[in-house]
Order: structure tokens, then sequence, then C-alpha cells
């Protein structure tokens, strides 16, 4: 089953087990471990275990196999996937902020690339770094834009202070458990971030139809309570991709997964610093 972020769907860890993508913690009589079948080195699959009674013969053999995802895994590749948003975000501030038609053309293509990653059974590094590289560009040519404007000078840094922010405060808030990921939690996640998206969208059509602000929602008091909701939107989705990670290291998810879960951080990331960004500028007055 497949789990969602608020910008784009994307695969989970399970294996047509678990709640919107998201498995359980693995318990005793729980859940069987999806990967138990598939990853030796999965919890539930050792693939030293012998019978004490045959231990004088030969070990059996296995194919050979990924080992499994560990922390280290996913802040490296979470690491990398960053550094190239960062990157394609100082070529778009330094070159394209006054050709954000070709910013928009980046931002389409990255698109398309993370539907594509979404879809896909495995994960291909080379999509995700793709779609990172584009993405950053976007988000550099579009905050350089933003900086020039009246008012609107250290704005992007905010906002990026503020992503931050959110991202320290959900992890611990998680860590801690003030926040537990279960079921309902997930759906409710879910609905109101689909509920979300298509508010944005009838505003947006309103908008490009009508004129003016469309249904207020990115502009004045609605605009801000708007805005707020989006940004919490993506500080919870931060603690579904947490939950996650955590319960991908738990049953043993193969070392590519990790891909995955910088993929997931990345959007959550994008997704916060676009609404904190809108935020900053509607309570400035521009």
């Amino acid at each position: 089953m497949r789990s969602s972020n608020p910008v784009f769907s994307r695969r989970g860890f399970s294996r047509d087990t678990g709640y919107a993508g998201f498995n359980a913690p693995p318990q005793a009589g729980g859940a069987a471990n999806p990967y138990a079948g598939t990853n030796p080195y999965a919890q539930g699959g050792n693939p030293y275990a012998q019978d004490p009674q045959q231990a004088t013969q030969a070990p059996p053999q296995y194919a050979p196999q990924t080992r499994p995802m560990t922390m280290d895994d996913v802040v490296a590749r979470t690491g990398m996937t960053l550094g190239t948003v960062i990157a394609g975000a100082t070529v778009g501030w330094l070159f394209l902020t006054q050709s954000l038609g070709f910013a928009v053309g980046a931002a389409l293509v990255a698109m398309v690339l993370a539907l594509v990653q979404s879809f896909k059974r495995k994960p291909s590094p080379v999509l995700i770094l793709a779609y990172a590289a584009l993405e950053g560009v976007f988000l550099g040519a579009l905050s350089g834009y933003i900086n020039m404007l009246p008012n609107m000078h250290g704005a992007p840094m905010q906002a990026v202070l503020g992503t931050m922010a959110v991202f320290v405060a959900m992890l611990v808030a998680y860590k801690t458990r003030i926040v537990r990921v279960t079921a309902r939690f997930t759906r409710f996640v879910m609905i109101a971030a689909m509920g979300f998206v298509l508010l944005s969208l009838v505003n947006v059509l309103f908008m490009a139809f009508g004129g003016g602000e469309g249904l207020g929602f990115r502009s004045g008091g609605l605009g801000i309570v708007f805005g707020i909701v989006g940004v919490v939107l993506g500080a919870l989705f931060l603690a579904l991709d947490f939950k996650q990670v955590e319960d991908g290291i738990a049953y043993g998810a193969p070392r590519e997964e990790s891909w995955l879960a910088a993929f997931g951080l990345t959007l959550t990331l994008v997704w916060i610093y676009m609404e904190m960004l809108r935020l900053i500028s509607i309570l400035r007055g521009d």
C-alpha cells in the first residue's frame, strides 16, 4: 500500500501490510514482518539460525542480499538529497531570479519525476536526485525573486529558519512520544491534507477564472489561518515520515529503502518551506 505526503504520493516501506503505507511496530503475535520473506537479515528471518541438533552441519547457504537499512543510511541519503536541493537553489538564486518562467518549468519537470518515482516499485537514486536538483532550482529562483520585493528582504532566510525549527520541534515531539503515530492519527492527517489540497486547487481555479484573490485563502486573516494550517500539516507529515523510517529499520528493510526515506523527508520539508514562505509574505503584507 502506498502512503502519501501533502505534495506527492509515494510508496511506503510496507508490503501490503500496515495502514496507509506505514507499518505497525513489530509486536509479538502481531502482523508478519513484510521483509521476512525477501531479506534474510530482516527481523524474523535470521539467515544464521539453525536447529541445535544440526549444529555440526555446515551453515545454510543464502543468495547475496543487501544488508538492512540503518539510521546512518537514512541520514546519509537525506543529506545527499537536501544537499542537491541546496545546490540547485544556489543556481536558481544566482542566475534565475529574473527568469521565473524557466524556474516554473523546472518545478513542473520535478513534479513529473517525483510522480514517476512514487509509482516505481523500487527507489531510483537518479530520479530522486534529479527531482531534488530541479526542485532546488525552482525554490532558489522563487526565493531570490521574493527577496527582491519591497518589504520582503530576508523573508526566505526566515522561512528556512522556520522550517528548521518545525523539523526540530517535531523530531523532539516524536522521540518523546508527545506525538504518537497511530492508524487514527494517520487517517486524520491524510484526510486533512486531501481537504487542504482540494481547497487550494479550488482557490487557484477561482483566481484563474474569476480574478482577484479567489476564495481569500492567500491573503488577510483567512490567508494567515490557512498558512498556519499548511505548516501544521507539514509538521504532522514529518511525524509520519519519522514513523516510516523507524518501522523500516525495525523490520529490517533493505538498504535501498533509505532513498525512499530521503525522498519523503525532502518532499515534506519542501512543503513546509513553501507554506512558511507564503505565510511570511502574508504577514509582511505583500
